[in-house]
């Protein structure tokens, strides 16, 4: 058994792991059910040449919580950035390229659906601050569902300069800010690249991210609850603002 290397626990973090190719051995807790999901887990593991290990139940306890019998060791440095805060503004994105930048969300769990919004609505980046952030975690990981471990990330210091080097390579950074003047039904979706930007759990946006974002629009709401968690709002901004746009244009031009 691998030792040294962080594990990630839950059968569907295990099977992207596996698929991203950052999985190095799956750990099979003694006498755990052969179910449909743990055999999708197997089936993957032997075609991709990944050792499959059983062990105690209680050491997988150790390694990854709420692991529901399988864990999975990672490639030291599963959470290392894929792009640099410079990278932002010289790589080749695609023309309707989507990041999802979350200025200062905290919550692991947080982080998690986000970035399975995220990587389902095919965005190019999800970009993290360093600090009083969540980080890359193998509890966040597992919140995503392994889409952290497919959606390229950056980790910068400064989200505000963050924007502006997305801005550079072509971004119209939109803010979600509850107190915007414009909802997303009144402020259609620029074309083009766009950059969704979320706040913080609670403070929302920092006053200077705020200021760095070319739109501001809000999300409507008609019931009593007076807003959504950040996760909550980036997927409905994806799904009902920013993905309409894609997909008619690309009927247009088909």
């Amino acid at each position: 058994m691998t030792s040294g290397a962080p594990a990630i626990g839950g059968k569907r973090a295990v099977l992207e792991a596996i698929r991203s190719g950052r999985a190095n051995e799956v750990l099979v807790a003694r006498g755990a059910h052969r179910n449909e999901g743990l055999r999708d887990v197997l089936t993957a593991a032997e075609r991709a040449g990944i050792p499959v290990a059983e062990v105690a139940r209680s050491d997988l306890d150790a390694m990854a919580s709420d692991h529901r019998g399988v864990a999975a060791r990672v490639t030291a440095g599963a959470d290392v950035s894929t792009l640099g805060e410079r990278d932002l503004g010289t790589h080749a994105w695609a023309a309707d390229a989507i990041a999802v930048v979350l200025d200062g969300v905290e919550d692991p769990q947080n982080l998690g659906a986000a970035a399975r919004s995220a990587e389902a609505a095919g965005a190019s980046v999800l970009v993290t601050r360093t600090h009083r952030a969540a980080s890359i975690t193998p509890a966040a990981i597992r919140a995503s569902a392994g889409a952290l471990l497919h959606v390229p990330s950056a980790r910068v210091a400064n989200i505000s300069r963050a924007l502006d080097r997305l801005r550079d390579a072509g971004f119209t950074a939109i803010g979600l800010d509850d107190g915007a003047e414009r909802s997303i039904y009144d402020e259609p979706c620029p074309e083009g690249r766009v950059a969704i930007v979320v706040g913080a759990e609670g403070a929302g946006l920092s006053r200077l991210v705020r200021e760095h974002c070319d739109v501001l629009v809000s999300l409507p709401m008609r019931g009593r609850v007076g807003s959504l968690n950040a996760s909550a709002s980036l997927a409905a901004t994806l799904y009902a603002y920013v993905l309409p746009t894609r997909v008619g244009a690309a009927a247009e031009r088909g």
